[in-house]
């Protein structure tokens, strides 16, 4: 009973301290997917000269073209988190699965440690530039499977390790003596007992494919993220920084929170829920 309270009061405090940290990045978020909505003015439309003062007909000044950073800002988030959250769900859920299957499998498990091996040993950030501009065409479909491919092998090395607790304990040997299939193992057996380091790494995934993204967008590789977005929005407006700091600061700030309110917040649940965790 005891130990049963000291659970319930470990995930009622991880709760409140996961709640702080995270709602920068969920207000940031809420307003990159209304942004289009709620823009006072078009993207494209002047308002004034370029990289004007703020002012009653743009709040945050105007960019190097003369056009309205506010509406820019509040158009220019949605496409690029929808990137991220995409490459961080294809890499988790990828990961997680050829973890479970390498701690089932030994002999498959050698086999994809030898391929990730082999991947790791070429920087991600090279290997998707190579991609991006040997294939001009591929746009953010080649960024999707560039970070697929590039990201997977670490974090499958994380599943693995996981995974292989999981994959030594009673109840799975119990499955495996009854002739379940890999796929009853994997789906029902290991990969509902690994949803602490599932949680952890799609939040840590996420971080590194916001970064990802806004690093092709910056060094102008061939995607498809929109003309205005957080990234090409700092890119292009640098010149004027002194002159409108905020064509440059709002979305850099923009960026800073999403990726540092979630890397806190994953790191608050990961911490805690190891402290509170029953024995």
């Amino acid at each position: 009973m005891i130990g049963l309270r000291s659970n319930d009061i470990a995930h009622a405090a991880t709760r409140w301290l996961v709640i702080p940290t995270v709602a920068p990045a969920a207000v940031v978020t809420v307003f990159a997917v209304l942004g289009p909505m709620l823009a006072p003015h078009s993207t494209e439309e002047a308002r004034g000269i370029p990289f004007g003062d703020p002012g009653a007909g743009a709040w945050l000044g105007t960019d190097r073209l003369g056009r309205d950073v506010l509406s820019q800002l509040l158009s220019g988030g949605a496409g690029l988190l929808l990137l991220s959250v995409v490459i961080a769900v294809l890499v988790t859920a990828t990961s997680c699965v050829l973890g479970a299957v390498a701690a089932l499998r030994p002999r498959i498990g050698a086999v994809i440690e030898f391929g990730t091996d082999f991947v790791i040993l070429l920087p991600a950030v090279l290997g998707i530039l190579l991609v991006l501009t040997s294939w001009p065409g591929v746009g953010a479909y080649g960024l999707i499977v560039s970070a697929l491919v590039f990201g997977t092998p670490y974090c499958a090395r994380v599943f693995v390790a996981a995974a292989a607790e999981v994959a030594a304990s009673g109840y799975v040997h119990s499955a495996q003596a009854a002739g379940e299939s890999l796929p009853h193992l994997v789906f029902r057996e290991v990969v509902p007992n690994l949803r602490e380091v599932l949680t952890t790494q799609l939040g840590l995934r996420f971080v590194d494919a916001v970064y990802l993204v806004s690093t092709a967008s910056f060094l102008q590789l061939p995607t498809t993220f929109g003309p205005s977005n957080w990234a090409v929005m700092v890119r292009d407006n640098a010149s004027g920084m002194l002159l409108n700091p905020w064509s440059v600061l709002a979305p850099s700030l923009a960026i800073a929170i999403v990726a540092v309110s979630v890397n806190l917040a994953v790191s608050t649940f990961g911490r805690e829920g190891r402290r509170w965790r029953l024995p």
